[in-house]
């Protein structure tokens, strides 16, 4: 039996460095139907003239400007007709065997749209990364973590996240997509340029019936911040106004009406210890994200019912920030016993 295509698109903006290093592992992948794709958000580096001094068969798409993650994968995607896509983050060191557990998963339940593998640290190899972890979760206030990985705390993997299974939202950093479903959907919401777009995105798919899983039995290492790094007021800035302009969107009325009000009093007590810590940069970007969600909402194009978070997978009913400064549970096994 022909095994299905798979696209694997590595979105680059001035990521020579992370090409050079990573990209002969992902030439090197096991799976027998695959191609790599290099997306290019008008990088100002040496990237292009690397990819055509050292891998000139590697397929390039050229975008005019820097449209994000978002904007950047819409176009590139256009361009390709494999049946699944892997958008790939240049800063990811695969491990050999990492895309046959997930398309095999894929191939036998049409309703999976999208899914991630174990995201594992780069540089703390035996923990768990920060974007993703084992699979995304969502508190009902919106705030987002996983399995593996609350606020600040990543976990050592041990194998106590190795059971697929179905979760919120999976990882931008290595995600696996269906195309037909992906254009569906119309990709990401080009809105939110960098950040939360992979949430907002699989949060439509929820709204649709489609499942989005994680699959431990694929294991890749991220580097993670390389386009943003962590501190940067900028990157502080789209996380809190893409969380807000995704609650925003798909919230019930009955739910926003107090959810939004309860969020705008935790976000300025964030805002309060930025400014009492002295990082005046995110304390700004903090209110610049809300003159956003005020003066310049989003409004939804889709027809998807809006529903409670409670009704969806992945959806923890407490709040993260009382569970995990005032309760100090710090691992996902304290916050959520229901299955473990």
């Amino acid at each position: 039996m022909e095994i299905p295509a798979v696209a694997i698109v590595i979105l680059n903006y001035n990521g020579k460095k992370f090409l050079e290093q990573f990209l002969p592992a992902v030439l090197a992948s096991t799976y027998k139907n695959c191609r790599v794709v290099v997306a290019d958000n008008a990088s100002t580096d040496d990237s292009l003239n690397f990819l055509n001094n050292h891998y000139p068969d590697i397929q390039q798409i050229k975008l005019e400007e820097n449209f994000g993650y978002a904007g950047g994968y819409n176009r590139a995607l256009q361009h390709l007709d494999e049946p699944y896509f892997i958008l790939l983050n240049s800063d990811i060191e695969v491990t050999p065997g990492w895309i046959e557990p997930i398309i095999e998963m894929m191939e036998a339940d049409k309703t999976i749209a999208a899914c991630q593998p174990k995201l594992r640290s780069y540089t703390q190899r035996s923990y768990f990364e920060y974007a993703g972890a084992c699979g995304g979760w969502m508190d009902t206030l919106g705030y987002p973590f996983a399995r593996g990985r609350i606020m600040e705390t990543c976990e050592e993997d041990h194998g106590q996240y190795d059971d697929t299974q179905e979760v919120f939202w999976a990882s931008g950093a290595a995600l696996f997509f269906r195309r037909e479903i992906f254009l569906q959907m119309k990709g990401f919401n080009e809105q939110f340029f960098a950040h939360m777009e992979e949430i907002e995105l699989c949060w439509r798919l929820h709204l649709y019936g489609y499942r989005v899983m994680s699959c431990p039995a694929s294991v890749v290492y991220h580097v993670g911040g390389g386009t943003l790094p962590k501190g940067n007021s900028r990157k502080v800035y789209l996380n809190f106004r893409n969380n807000l302009w995704m609650l925003s969107l798909h919230l019930p009325p009955r739910e926003k009406i107090w959810k939004m009000p309860l969020r705008f009093l935790l976000d300025m007590a964030f805002a309060l210890k930025c400014l009492l810590s002295g990082h005046f940069g995110d304390m700004k970007a903090v209110f610049q994200a809300w003159w956003t969600i005020i003066f310049r909402p989003l409004s939804r194009g889709d027809k998807a019912p809006r529903t409670t978070l409670k009704k969806l997978p992945g959806i923890y009913s407490g709040v993260l920030l009382w569970a995990y400064y005032i309760q100090g549970k710090k691992y996902f096994t304290k916050i959520w016993k229901k299955n473990l």
